[in-house]
C-alpha cells in the first residue's frame, strides 16, 4: 500500500529536515524512556520451551504454558510480548497462564531475540518480518503448527494478542494467515502494512501519514486473499503518546473494511474510565470491537484485584481486566458484565534522559553528524538493527 511521504511535499529542504529531525528526537525520546536492554524485571517463569518447530527463517523462540489438566481440543492463545519485555515478563503481567490454569487452555509466546532487534521488539515494520513467508511471520505460523500438534489443539480455537509491536504483529498475523485464527486482539498497536523501514515507524507511532480506509483495508485483502478473515478487538488507552489514539482509529478503519462494515456504530457502552463499541454483521456475529480505555497511556489495561496478571512497566492498573475481558469475548472464560474502570493514576514525569553511549567503533566524526546521532538513538530504541 502506497502512503502519503510526511516528508515530501512543497517545503524546502531545510523545513523538511527540520520538521523530520523535530519528529523523530520527540519520538526517540519517547522511546528511550524504556527499560534499557537487561534490565528485565524478577518475575517468576512458569513458562516452557516449545523446540522442534519448522521452518523458522524469523529466527524466533517458541514458548509455551500447559496446563495440567489440558484436554484434546482445547483452546490456544498466542500472546505476544510488546518492546523490552520478554515472554516469561509478558506472562506474568497479563496472567494469561493464570486464566489457563482456571480455564483449560494452552498459550503460546513467540519470544523476540536480541540478535534481531537490540530492543526486543517484533519487527512489524520489516518487509521480510510482515510478509506471509520468509520472515518472523512465517515462524510464528510454524510454531502454532507446532503446538497444534503436540497438544491436540482444536485448530478452530486459536486466537493471538500482543501489546505494541506485539499488537503489530498480531494485526501482521491476522492478515497474513488469516486462516489460522478465530479472532484476535490489539493492545496499543498499529494497522497492518502502513510501515515499511524506520523512518515510517516512527511517523505512523506518532500517528503520521496513517492510510486512507479504503488504502488500509485493500491493503490486507491483498495478503489474505479470499478466505474469512477473523474477529478483531482493538484496545488502546487516549492518553497513550508512544503509540497514539489516531493508530486505534486507523486499525478500526482497517478491518471494519476488510469485514465490510459501515462506521455506524449498532452497539455501545460506556462506562467511568472506558468506552466499549461492537460492529456486527447483518446475522449479529461480532465481527470488530473498540476498547477505548480513558486517561490511559500506553500498555496492557489490568485490573490489580482480579487476580489475573500484575502492575508494572506497561501494565496498568486501571480497574479493567483486558485478559479477562479477551478471553470473554472468546468463549474462553465465563462473560459477566466488565467492572466501572478505575480512573488512572497520572505518569510521573520521566527524569532527564542521560546521553546515550557512542557506537562501538564509531570515530568521532561520525558521531558528531546528525545521521549518526539518529542512528544511535533509533537503535538504542530497537528501531535499527
Amino acid at each position: 500500500m502506497k502512503t502519503i511521504s510526511c516528508s515530501g511535499g512543497q517545503r524546502g529542504a531545510a523545513t523538511t529536515r527540520f520538521s523530520t529531525m523535530v519528529s523523530l528526537s520527540t519520538t526517540i525520546s519517547r522511546l528511550s524512556r524504556m527499560q534499557p536492554p537487561g534490565a528485565r524485571p524478577s518475575v517468576p517463569d512458569r513458562l516452557h520451551d516449545l523446540t522442534g518447530f519448522a521452518p523458522d527463517p524469523g529466527n524466533l523462540r517458541a514458548r509455551m504454558y500447559v496446563p495440567a489438566d489440558l484436554k484434546p481440543g482445547a483452546a490456544l492463545v498466542v500472546a505476544l510480548h510488546g518492546c523490552t519485555q520478554d515472554a516469561a515478563v509478558y506472562d506474568h503481567g497479563t496472567g494469561w497462564s493464570t486464566l489457563a490454569d482456571a480455564q483449560g487452555f494452552a498459550v503460546l509466546f513467540p519470544e523476540q531475540r536480541r540478535a534481531n532487534n537490540a530492543n526486543m521488539c517484533f519487527n512489524w515494520f520489516e518487509a521480510a518480518d510482515i510478509a506471509r513467508i520468509g520472515g518472523e511471520a512465517e515462524s510464528i505460523a510454524a510454531m502454532i503448527d507446532a503446538a497444534v500438534a503436540a497438544h491436540g489443539i482444536d485448530p478452530a480455537r486459536i486466537f493471538i494478542t500482543g501489546l505494541s509491536a506485539g499488537g503489530a504483529m498480531t494485526a501482521v498475523m491476522l492478515a497474513t494467515w488469516p486462516e489460522r485464527f478465530a479472532a484476535g486482539a490489539i493492545i496499543g498497536g498499529l494497522p497492518y502494512g502502513t510501515a515499511i523501514g524506520v523512518r515510517e515507524a516512527l511517523e505512523r507511532m506518532r500517528g503520521q501519514c496513517l492510510p486512507s480506509a479504503d488504502g488500509a483495508a485493500a491493503t490486507v485483502r491483498a495478503v489474505a486473499g479470499p478466505v474469512r478473515m477473523p474477529r478483531v478487538a482493538i484496545w488502546h488507552g487516549t492518553a497513550d503518546t508512544t503509540v497514539v489514539v489516531a493508530n486505534m482509529d486507523a486499525l478500526l478503519d482497517q478491518w471494519r473494511g476488510v469485514h465490510g462494515l459501515s462506521a455506524a456504530t449498532p452497539r455501545q457502552t460506556v462506562r467511568p474510565g472506558w468506552q466499549h463499541r461492537v460492529w456486527s454483521d447483518p446475522a449479529g456475529t461480532p465481527l470488530v470491537e473498540e476498547w477505548r480505555v480513558l486517561a490511559m497511556g500506553h500498555g496492557v489495561p489490568i485490573d490489580g484485584v482480579s487476580g489475573i496478571g500484575a502492575a508494572g512497566p506497561f501494565m496498568l492498573d486501571v480497574g479493567l481486566s483486558s485478559t479477562m475481558e479477551i478471553a470473554r469475548s472468546w468463549g474462553l472464560a465465563e462473560a459477566v458484565d466488565p467492572p466501572v474502570a478505575a480512573q488512572p493514576v497520572p505518569t510521573p514525569r520521566a527524569a532527564k534522559l542521560e546521553r546515550l553511549p557512542p557506537e562501538p567503533g564509531a570515530t568521532d566524526q561520525a558521531a558528531g553528524t546528525v545521521q549518526a546521532t539518529i542512528e544511535k538513538a533509533l537503535r538504542a530504541a530497537g528501531l535499527m538493527r
